[in-house]
């Protein structure tokens, strides 16, 4: 059977929604937003080649589209609302069709993010994929700015670094790993966990927040410009993956600082907040590092457990530098 335009939105893409929203089948899709909230949005593009391999698991890449724009969300501390997708198919497959469906709703469903509407086209240039999420914050919060960082702040990280980078360049042929270390990495790269949770526990916490999609020092780097001030961090503090900790000191330090696709959340918070944030760690079961502090100083700082200091540039991926994959 061949699939068309309108078979592919009405097999896979129109699951029922809540009372109160109309989804899929109109013109347009229509939300009510909860009283006293202000609309919080995000968009995403992915494209074959550029930011995943041809021969991604569906289930994987539903999961991952979606996820990189709750990131985001939840860089702003926002609560998930609604999503809308975007998909250009070369050959529309109902076998890959079903997978990607399920990875994406099953992280829908788990963050209470229907899927309202999108478009589906055929593409010449093989899979591409564009996701919008729409998120609420109460009305007057400002959110977790990238310009709200304040000297003297503490400067923390989610989860761990490094491991999205080694698992990508291995995949790439760039590094030579173990099939286990591959194993253990991959699923950094193609299934991030966004903190949605974390991002709003964080709101009366927290100053300043971002995600790091390309890159701990490129991403922080914007949060500091932003903020008109300079950060320090401790290399011996950072988060490194742990399965990669035996891997030459060169591979290892440009997967942490300058690797992308970690899609945690680097955030800065007063230092009257350190009891409360490990107490947020301990309850969301997510692991926060305290990794350095905002400085007067413009710059980004790495100190090392020697006492040598180095400044660091902003590394990380581009999307116009063409030699570069996005995973």
């Amino acid at each position: 059977m061949t699939l068309g335009e309108f078979s592919v939105i009405a097999r896979f893409f129109s699951r029922p929604v809540s009372a109160g929203i109309l989804g899929v089948g109109d013109d347009a899709a229509r939300l009510r937003l909860p009283p006293n909230t202000d609309l919080v949005s995000c968009k995403d593009l992915l494209i074959e080649g550029r930011h995943f391999f041809a021969n991604v698991s569906p289930d994987t890449l539903g999961h991952k589209a979606l996820a990189v724009n709750l990131s985001d969300l939840a860089a702003m501390g926002a609560k998930p609302l609604a999503c809308l997708l975007g998909i250009g198919l070369v050959t529309p497959r109902a076998d890959w069709l079903a997978e990607f469906a399920d990875g994406f709703y099953r992280l829908a469903d788990q963050w209470q993010c229907p899927l309202i509407g999108g478009d589906t086209i055929a593409s010449e240039f093989g899979t591409v994929i564009s996701v919008t999420v729409m998120g609420t914050l109460p009305s007057g919060e400002l959110g977790l700015r990238r310009n709200r960082g304040q000297i003297d702040d503490d400067l923390w990280v989610s989860g761990d670094l490094g491991g999205a980078d080694v698992a990508l360049r291995a995949l790439q042929g760039d590094v030579n790993i173990s099939p286990e270390l591959l194993a253990a990495t991959r699923a950094r790269l193609e299934r991030p966990e966004p903190r949605v949770a974390l991002g709003q526990a964080l709101l009366p916490h927290a100053h300043a927040a971002i995600d790091i999609s390309d890159g701990l020092t490129q991403d922080l780097q914007h949060l500091l410009k932003a903020s008109n001030c300079g950060a320090e961090i401790h290399w011996q503090q950072l988060p490194i993956h742990p399965m990669i900790q035996t891997l030459p000191e060169n591979i290892k330090r440009l997967a942490v600082l300058n690797g992308g696709d970690v899609y945690e959340l680097c955030f800065t918070a007063p230092r009257r907040s350190r009891a409360a944030i490990e107490q947020l760690a301990i309850a969301l079961s997510v692991p926060l590092s305290r990794v350095g502090s905002l400085t007067p100083t413009p710059g980004l700082r790495l100190r090392h457990g020697n006492g040598l200091v180095e400044s660091l540039t902003a590394q990380g991926f581009d999307h116009f530098k063409r030699g570069e994959q996005h995973g």
